[in-house]
């Protein structure tokens, strides 16, 4: 008798346990789409162990919520997404248990996958239409997830789903996750896709990579950008233009090309732009703009800023025409205060009497002054002129820039003459009157 009642217990045990790890009559009700009764079914099954002690147990749950969630009724409410939620944490269950997922093979549990795929971008371009962002991306990060089970799954024929991964770069880079953005549009780049809308992808990757210092990744983007939208110039724009561009105020700039120039010391472009931003700064056209209080130190910065320009591209003349200009400035304003102290002199000084001494002085420091300013425009001129004579064919243009350099250093020579006679030095005189002559006669030649 005990023997039977033992055999009794083992077979109510193992019909127990059949029972428990039954999934049909759950998803025999999901194919005849009674999902509220699939539902009831399989929560109370839940509260077997035996019954969920298998990875089948979770993708069932999965698809029974998931389906119940598109319902009449359901979907888009409170409680439908609820059902999503807990379909999601189901299929994430399931795939913890058997990361191969070998269960998705059937077709019914494979509308788990897109059940919550559809729900999590509908749901996602749902919040991203309202301009929410966190909640927009995190549910397109799931989406991004399911995306790529189905394209494993060849449900989705793509490589990658380019909606749903434009979707999730706009609206990451839109809530500032910069990160976020990053990886989604890397993936649409490094599979070239193009077409409207996706130029923006391109530059971004292009903007971050400088942003964050990454010639490499910048030029690979920039690259990449040409070759997918070969009509847009944006990505003709080299790295220098993307520093000054990028670039908030005059401090910025500078240091975005002073941290260009620090890995590359002789780029042309660098050094030229580095020159115009201070040759703008310390020469406004604005009468009423205040200098810079380290003038001196920008000065010398633009001045060493042309010169390796200079260098950099040997016979181009700009370079020199900036620094010979910034002097000719310079010494204009000079002069003015040099014609106000004469002004002043003679105002004070009555007719037939000496200037007072200090008056003297003042005059003398400030021709001195004019004469050293003038001087800083001399050799860059002359070498802006020897590059513009030897060019031969000159545009008109560069005739006009010609022009000028002679014209001024005519004046620059004509003052060294004016001060040498002043200190009775007639061989200097004598040797500044023929270099006065020679850029007036040269001014002559060039003709319009």
């Amino acid at each position: 008798m005990k023997s039977y009642f033992l055999a009794l217990a083992v077979l109510l045990t193992a019909v127990t346990a059949s029972v428990a790890q039954n999934y049909d009559p759950v998803k025999t009700l999901v194919m005849l789409n009674q999902f509220d009764k699939a539902k009831t079914d399989i929560d109370k099954a839940f509260n077997n162990p035996k019954y969920t002690a298998k990875p089948e147990a979770y993708i069932l749950k999965s698809i029974v919520y998931s389906s119940l969630a598109n319902t009449d009724g359901k979907k888009g409410t409170p409680e439908g997404e609820q059902l999503i939620a807990d379909a999601d944490a189901a299929f994430a269950k399931f795939r913890e248990m058997d990361p191969t997922m070998a269960l998705l093979n059937e077709s019914m549990y494979q509308n788990s996958a897109v059940n919550l795929y559809s729900n999590f971008y509908s749901g996602g371009y749902s919040e991203y239409s309202k301009k929410n962002w966190p909640d927009a991306l995190t549910k397109l990060k799931k989406a991004i997830g399911y995306s790529d089970i189905l394209i494993k799954l060849k449900l989705l024929t793509s490589a990658i789903d380019t909606n749903v991964l434009i979707l999730a770069g706009i609206t990451a880079e839109s809530g500032g996750f910069k990160d976020d953005a990053l990886q989604y549009y890397q993936k649409l780049a490094n599979a070239k896709v193009g077409g409207d809308g996706f130029e923006g992808v391109y530059r971004y990757l292009i903007t971050y990579s400088f942003g964050k210092k990454d010639m490499e990744a910048f030029e690979r983007y920039k690259a990449l950008g040409k070759e997918v939208f070969p009509k847009s110039d944006y990505f003709d724009y080299d790295k220098v233009d993307f520093a000054v561009g990028l670039a908030n105020g005059f401090d910025e700039k500078i240091k975005a090309i002073d941290d260009l120039l620090a890995t590359d010391p002789d780029n042309f472009k660098a050094n030229q732009v580095l020159g115009e931003i201070l040759y703008d700064t310390l020469d406004p056209r604005e009468q009423e703009a205040v200098l810079p209080a380290n003038y001196a130190d920008l000065e010398k910065k633009m001045i060493n800023a042309f010169n390796r320009a200079a260098k950099a591209r040997p016979g181009y003349e700009i370079p020199y025409l900036y620094i010979g200009d910034h002097f000719i400035n310079k010494a204009a304003i000079v002069s003015e205060k040099r014609d106000q102290h004469a002004r002043d002199m003679k105002a004070r000084t009555k007719p037939g009497t000496m200037a007072s001494k200090e008056d003297i002085a003042k005059r003398d420091a400030l021709d001195k002054e004019y004469g050293e300013t003038l001087e800083g425009a001399k050799d860059p001129y002359e070498a802006a002129a020897a590059i513009l004579a030897a060019r031969g064919e000159l545009d008109t243009r560069d005739k006009q820039q010609y022009k000028k350099a002679a014209s001024y250093l005519a004046d620059i020579f004509s003052f060294k003459k004016a001060m040498a006679g002043k200190a009775k030095n007639t061989a200097d005189q004598a040797k500044w009157a023929a270099e006065e002559k020679k850029w007036n006669d040269r001014y002559e030649s060039i003709k319009n």
